[in-house]
Parts: structure tokens; C-alpha cells; sequence
């Protein structure tokens, strides 16, 4: 089965046009929608994927588009979901804010890190627009002001009413189309497709015990040494805290850290050790927790 992930903002072309045009199969479709403005285009964009590909489709709610970790762990569960059921995916980042498309991006990176076999099935893309209409919006704007300026220098002329008209008649056009179609028109055309893949380019794959110490910080927070750490992984796990752990721990905290899973800081003789943002939106997508100590983004 074919899904098409399409995180709906304000821009309705974008979203179906690139689908007609390429003739591309869908299957079903995942609508992320934001808590304001996008509704409209939604319900659209339902119907079209039911007259037009005959495809099922379903929606999934966002409280706030620009918190990056939690739309960073929403797109994470989609996809993983999507992949667990053996569908193929592609994901459209073309009009919702950048911390949703950087969250949806980053999210599929993780899930082929996790998958090998998902790098052929998971697949996220661009599509530029034909036109902006906020461009043309403020260049019509303008020359109506122009207008304006020149009728009260000059008083009403047969010409310039004809003018007049013709200005109303075009600002009312475009008026009509930013309402119906968002801020861009159509989909433009690059070497014979109206998409730009975005090949996703894994981090460090992580193993399974330093899944264990990402989920025992998550747990802890900050941890005044890699000994500690050993001793909580210890009581954690339910194993000995013996030389081979403690060797394993140092070993596999400092891969973490070059991998940019952890932070450590010096602290005299020892290392404070705690998870970095790339580890909290690893637990919080795998997990659903996190150990927030600080905001950021990645």
C-alpha cells in the first residue's frame, strides 16, 4: 500500500497538484493538521484524495506546529506505524512551517536508521509553486495605491475609471484565489517531475545497550560520572554492577556522545554525563517521555 504523509498548511496546490500531475499512486492518505487555519484546506484535500485516487484517508492533530519535539515524535510514530504495516511512504514538506517539515525530515531519517529496508519505502519531497499569489497580492496592491494617488491629483477621468475597474476587477480576483488556494498556484516542473526528493542520510545506528543507557538518563537526568552511571544502570537492568558493565558503559557512553546522543561536561576528575536533545527526542519518540532539562533545537 502506498501512503502519502502530507502535513496540511495553508497552500492547497501544492499538496494535490504534484500527485495529478505525475500520476502517481495513492493508496492512502495521513493529513497532519494544525490546531488553526488549515482545516479548510483539509476537508478539501479529503475529498480530492476520495474522487480522485479512491484512497482512504485519515487525519492526525497537532497542538502546536512549531513545538519541534513533539511534532518531531508525532511524525516518528506516523511513519513508524505506516512502515510496521509494510506500506511504502512519501512525504509532502512543501506547506506547513519549517519545524514540521524539519521534524517529518528528521523523523524519516530515524526510522531507515532503524529499518534498513525502509530506505527504498520511505521517501520525503518538495514541490515549488507556479505562482505566489502574496506577490501578486502586494504588486496589485501597489498599483492601486499609485491609482489612488494620481485620481486625487488628477480627479476622475474616463480613462482612469476604465483603469479603476480593471485594478478592482484583478485585486478582487486574486483576493478570490489566495482564499481558495492558500498563498501559491500549481506545481512547478523540474527534469520531468513536479517533486524534489529529498534522499534521507542516516546518523550513527544505535545498539541495544545504548538504547538501555539513553532510556536509564532519560530516568536519572545528569549523572555526576560514568561509575555512577554504571551503578544506576546496575540497579536499572538488574545486573552486577561488575569491571565488564562499567568497561561496557565507558565504552558505549563515549560512542553515544561522538554520535551526539549525550553531553558531558568535566567535572574535576569525573565526567557529568546527560542526554542532548538528539537523545531526548530519541526517548520521547521511542518512549513517549522525555527528561527536558532546557529547550533548544537541534
Amino acid at each position: 500500500m502506498k501512503t502519502h504523509v502530507v502535513p496540511v498548511g495553508f497552500d492547497y496546490d501544492r499538496l494535490i497538484a504534484p500527485l495529478v500531475r505525475d500520476k502517481v499512486d495513492v493508496d492512502r492518505a495521513v493529513l497532519l493538521e494544525g490546531s488553526r487555519g488549515s482545516s479548510d484546506v483539509a476537508r478539501k484535500l479529503r475529498e480530492e484524495f476520495a474522487s480522485l485516487f479512491d484512497a482512504e484517508t485519515t487525519t492526525v492533530k497537532v497542538d502546536d506546529v512549531y513545538d519541534y519535539d513533539g511534532v518531531f515524535a508525532t511524525a516518528y510514530g506516523v511513519l513508524r506505524d505506516e512502515r510496521d504495516d509494510g506500506n511504502e511512504v512519501r512525504v509532502n514538506v512543501s506547506a506547513m512551517p519549517r519545524p514540521v517539515s524539519f521534524a517529518f525530515t528528521n523523523a524519516a531519517q530515524h526510522v531507515v536508521v532503524e529499518d534498513e529496508e525502509a530506505r527504498g519505502s520511505i521517501l520525503a519531497y518538495y514541490t515549488a509553486p507556479e505562482r505566489y499569489l502574496e506577490t501578486e497580492l502586494a504588486e496589485e496592491v501597489d498599483e492601486l495605491v499609485r491609482l489612488m494617488r494620481r485620481l486625487k491629483d488628477e480627479g476622475l477621468t474616463d480613462a482612469a475609471e476604465r483603469e479603476l475597474d480593471e485594478r478592482y476587477s484583478r485585486a478582487n480576483e486574486l483576493l478570490r484565489e489566495f482564499e481558495e488556494r492558500g498563498t501559491t498556484v500549481g506545481a512547478r516542473e523540474f527534469n520531468g517531475s513536479h517533486v524534489i526528493e529529498m534522499p534521507i542520510t542516516p546518523p550513527a545506528e544505535l545498539k541495544g545497550f545504548e538504547r538501555t543507557l539513553l532510556r536509564v538518563l532519560a530516568d536519572t537526568g545528569v549523572v555526576d560520572s560514568v561509575s555512577e552511571l554504571a551503578d544506576v544502570v546496575a540497579e536499572h537492568t538488574g545486573r552486577e554492577n561488575t569491571d565488564s558493565l562499567r568497561s561496557k558503559v565507558i565504552y558505549d557512553v563515549r560512542s553515544l556522545h561522538e554520535k551526539g546522543y549525550v553531553e558531558q561536561t568535566e567535572s574535576g576528575r569525573s565526567h557529568e554525563t546527560r542526554l542532548s536533545h538528539l537523545g531526548r527526542l530519541w526517548v520521547r519518540a521511542h518512549d513517549g517521555s522525555t527528561n527536558d532539562e532546557g529547550g533548544g533545537t537541534l
